[in-house]
């Protein structure tokens, strides 16, 4: 085997003919997308489960300071934002993340982003689909309806809840001192059904929203892009409604001190603040459908981060000028505050909302992971049916089918609401990947231009002057911290370093970074896009990592045993 052939890149004269070659010999995608549409999209995949779910626990770590925190993470975002336009802008074909790599990476290098693709966008969804179920659950009861436990929680949770209060009455213990979603859970364990002495169980509700959406998605680019729209709309004027009600109730005196628990407290709600920027990069997985990709592209990626960013910011500043942040740790932090307030009725809202806004995530994603799947079927890296479009509805139909089964079948049974950290550093190493393709395209000779180019600054002394300031402001402002970071447990020595293993890879990464970016004259921008989403994903802990790993590995044998020796480059 030629060790080179891994790296070998797809030019781009063969990716846009190969492009345009798909659309003279079948079926074509429909070009019915406007930059207003696609700004729709990204608003749509952003404004989610982060702006009614994940801010509350952010907000209760780290204080009226996560605020800052969007701001910072929303740079970071941005910095990997302009990399995004160039290469839409350049690239405009579909296959986002994944075709960028191809063309200034290497086969092996696009085959691992395409496969770590999968974790944000159907990973992700698995855990919206289950959390839209716990708010659709608790949403009708409120009317007074109520579905049987057992169809509305997966499997495992009602296994683990009953043992513990199994555990609990063996040991003598009194079960009513367990939460009420223990008590719950272990309810729906004793009245399910049973078939062959299994017990019936599944989340019903997280199945129905995944059907819906893959079904819409199915039939139709333009009826996906009008459903979202409705959907961004209504929720962009509920929230836009609940920052002007709230401001009425802030209290000024909620936001000191406004970071109680230091930068430390802040970071710690990085995955749940990332987690909420998820979702702009998914535009890009739509250019073959879009009117003028090179020129819409860009211009949606920037807006609607700009505008998710300000929505984000205002909330967390009324979220936590409302009520003390330390009350914010809860599953639904916009109705919560509300009914602290005595205004139940805008809660009912927001919950209606937080459905709708849900939905409008997994329509996202559900539109866009079959996309990445058809350009790898269409470079030979997956079986031709991924790349087959329907005759009369004009999507990727087998793509999208199996996304609706990769979704479903582990929504209806699993628990997998853990995965927040797992799609979060998914997705940051995605960035990193497209950063790294502008820099290494900086250096091409006859670069292609594109309609938006990631603004030149010289880091030969930029980055390294950068770098060494941050170094001794960190050495010097954080002492306890770096003492305890290099002060190892002589009982748990490999441990410790197991631990600390994301935070020394950064480090090692910094000052490589910096002595390239002095000889070869990097680029500031991606420099920097790349540093920040390293740091981030630094603080997404030691295991995440090794999942994160471990899942790569598996996409590296299929990759080895199948997609290698298909490749069209082969050919």
């Amino acid at each position: 085997m030629n060790k080179r052939s891994l790296w070998r890149t797809k030019p781009l004269h063969s990716i846009l003919s190969e492009s345009a070659e798909n659309e003279t010999s079948g079926p074509l995608l429909k070009r019915s997308l406007s930059v207003r549409d696609l700004t729709a999209f990204g608003i749509a995949a952003v404004v989610g489960a982060g702006i009614f779910s994940t801010i509350g626990n952010a907000a209760a770590s780290g204080g009226p300071a996560i605020s800052v925190l969007f701001i910072f993470t929303a740079v970071a975002c941005g910095f990997s934002a302009l990399c995004y336009a160039e290469f839409a802008s350049m690239v405009p074909v579909a296959g986002s993340a994944y075709t960028y790599a191809y063309y200034s990476l290497g086969e092996l290098i696009a085959w691992i982003i395409g496969w770590d693709l999968l974790l944000e966008y159907a990973i992700g969804n698995i855990a919206v689909a289950i959390s839209w179920s716990d708010y659709f659950t608790e949403f009708i009861r409120g009317f007074g309806w109520h579905i049987p436990e057992y169809l509305t929680m997966d499997y495992f949770s009602a296994l683990r809840a009953h043992r513990v209060v199994a555990d609990t009455l063996a040991g003598g213990g009194d079960v009513s001192m367990l939460s009420s979603a223990v008590r719950s859970a272990s309810e729906a364990w004793n009245s399910a059904p049973s078939l062959w002495n299994i017990r019936i169980i599944a989340d019903f509700p997280a199945l129905l929203i995944v059907v819906v959406i893959t079904y819409i998605v199915f039939i139709g680019i333009r009826e996906s892009r009008t459903v979202n729209n409705i959907m961004v709309v209504i929720k962009l004027l509920v929230i836009f409604g609940v920052i002007v009600a709230g401001s009425f109730y802030v209290h000024p005196d909620n936001w000191h001190p406004f970071a109680p628990e230091g930068i430390a407290g802040v970071l710690k709600g990085v995955s749940a603040v990332f987690f909420a920027f998820i979702g702009f990069d998914a535009i890009s997985t739509t250019a073959e459908e879009c009117k003028n990709p090179s020129r819409d592209l860009p211009r949606a990626i920037f807006y609607s981060l700009a505008i998710c960013t300000v929505l984000y910011v205002l909330i967390s500043l009324v979220l936590t000028g409302m009520v003390d942040y330390r009350e914010l740790g809860v599953g639904d932090p916009l109705a919560f505050v509300f009914k602290k307030v005595g205004l139940d009725w805008i809660s009912g809202i927001v919950a209606f909302t937080a459905l709708i806004a849900m939905a409008g995530v997994l329509l996202i994603f559900q539109l866009g992971q079959p996309r990445i799947w058809m350009s790898m079927s269409r470079d030979g890296l997956l079986p031709k049916a991924f790349s087959r479009i329907h005759p009369r509805f004009k999507t990727p139909s087998f793509a999208t089918i199996v996304t609706g089964i990769v979704v479903a079948v582990p929504a209806l049974f699993m628990n997998l609401t853990e995965v927040t950290d797992l799609t979060s550093i998914g997705t940051l190493f995605a960035f990193v990947v497209v950063c790294t393709g502008v820099l290494v395209l900086q250096n091409k000779e006859s670069m292609p231009q594109g309609r938006f180019k990631v603004p030149y600054l010289n880091g030969k002394f930029i980055i390294p002057a950068l770098i060494t300031a941050i170094i001794l402001v960190n050495l010097v402002y954080n002492q306890v911290y770096w003492s305890d970071f290099f002060s190892f447990d002589p009982n748990d020595y490999f441990g410790d370093i197991i631990e600390n293993l994301p935070m020394l890879i950064f480090i090692i990464t910094c000052p490589v970074i910096a002595w390239m970016s002095y000889k070869r004259k990097l680029s500031v921008i991606p420099v920097l896009g790349l540093l920040s989403c390293l740091f981030l994903m630094t603080k997404l802990g030691h295991t995440n990592w090794l999942r994160f790993l471990i899942w790569l590995g598996a996409g590296l044998v299929i990759y080895f045993t199948f997609s290698r020796k298909n490749s069209r480059l082969n050919g």
